[in-house]
């Protein structure tokens, strides 16, 4: 399935990168070329009807996905992220419902990225008879017209997390916004949504976390996430190395194959990082993944550079790369990611 997936990406995906970047319709052509292929819940149980990869293949085909379009590894990653979610924390009324559907009959999105604000909550959830009422704002919810419906996150005056699903469109209580001008991956169609006195009934929860929750999974997500930035690492690097055999300059195939190596040595620590995971080895996490970040910020640069003034059209690789290295180094970002990601830059 992997070797298939990375073919579908090199012959069908990469020569419409820029396309699917900019254009809704070029987006859901790729978008349903991953349901048609299965590749739309890979993590998921057989229980459920698998595939059920295991944790390396599927860390090497975010990387690859991120590698040929960072706007469609970003739009699946929503609803990759959903199933993994649901599959570790749902109730088993909520699974049978979902997980059997998720490869691609059901779709869901991510909508809670609020809960790692400080402060007052801007999402918010009290009881009421039958369910939750929901009121607030959600300021990034991604695959409009993509996804059916979305999972929300809204804190309740005890301070634990609601997670609910709500449907990904205009209803009573709820207006989304037009999607977003982004420098990048504008097609994934990112929205945010305002509700007022939503309600949500008990059936659509999905589970209920302590306030705590939220850190501790952004904790364990620190090396994982980095693992985009490989790919967009990559992207830069077939740049390089392409001008570099186009224009016979021995200097790019050189530097090519030195970002490669350490390339390879960033991926190999970001993957020992999680067999060694705990709270007494965070900051090591956090330095791999500021080296990750890093590093695709110069790969990026060096596909620039390496393209010359070719690289200021808006539908070059390169122009696209370094457009797509702004999304991954700041994705899923805590301030202890931002604090780790400035020390190393700094620090250079």
């Amino acid at each position: 399935m992997l070797k298939e997936a990375i073919q579908f990406f090199q012959d069908e995906i990469r020569p419409n990168a820029y396309a699917i970047d900019h254009d809704p319709k070029a987006m859901t052509t790729a978008f349903h070329g991953l349901k048609e292929r299965g590749l739309l819940a890979l993590k998921r149980p057989d229980a459920f009807g698998g595939p059920a990869l295991n944790e390396s293949e599927f860390r090497r085909f975010q990387e690859e996905i991120a590698r040929y379009s960072g706007a469609l590894a970003f739009l699946q990653t929503q609803h990759q992220s959903a199933v993994s979610l649901l599959n570790k924390q749902a109730g088993d009324k909520i699974k049978a419902e979902y997980l059997p559907k998720m490869h691609g009959e059901k779709t869901v999105g991510l909508g809670f990225s609020q809960l790692r604000r400080a402060g007052n909550p801007i999402c918010r959830a009290t009881v009421v008879d039958g369910g939750f009422q929901i009121d607030g704002f959600v300021p990034w919810i991604t695959g409009k017209g993509y996804f059916d419906e979305y999972i929300i996150g809204a804190t309740m005056p005890n301070g634990q997390a609601l997670f609910g699903l709500i449907p990904f469109k205009n209803v009573k209580g709820q207006t989304l916004s037009k999607p977003m001008k982004l420098a990048a991956m504008e097609a994934a169609n990112t929205v945010t949504g305002q509700l007022e006195s939503y309600f949500l009934p008990n059936r659509k929860v999905a589970f209920i976390k302590d306030k705590d929750w939220m850190r501790a999974n952004d904790a364990f997500n620190i090396t994982l996430q980095g693992h985009f930035a490989i790919g967009c690492a990559l992207a830069g690097i077939d740049v390089v190395r392409d001008n570099g055999d186009k224009r016979g300059l021995a200097f790019l195939t050189k530097a090519a194959k030195d970002l490669e190596q350490e390339l390879h040595d960033c991926r190999q620590a970001l993957i020992d990082s999680q067999k060694d995971f705990g709270e007494d080895t965070a900051s090591d996490r956090l330095k791999k993944r500021a080296w990750a970040i890093d590093l695709m910020m110069r790969c990026a640069q060096a596909a620039v550079t390496s393209s010359s003034g070719a690289a200021n059209t808006a539908d070059h690789p390169a122009n696209r790369v370094l457009r797509e290295a702004i999304v991954f180094s700041v994705s899923a970002q805590t301030s202890a990611i931002m604090e780790a990601t400035m020390d190393r830059l700094v620090g250079r």
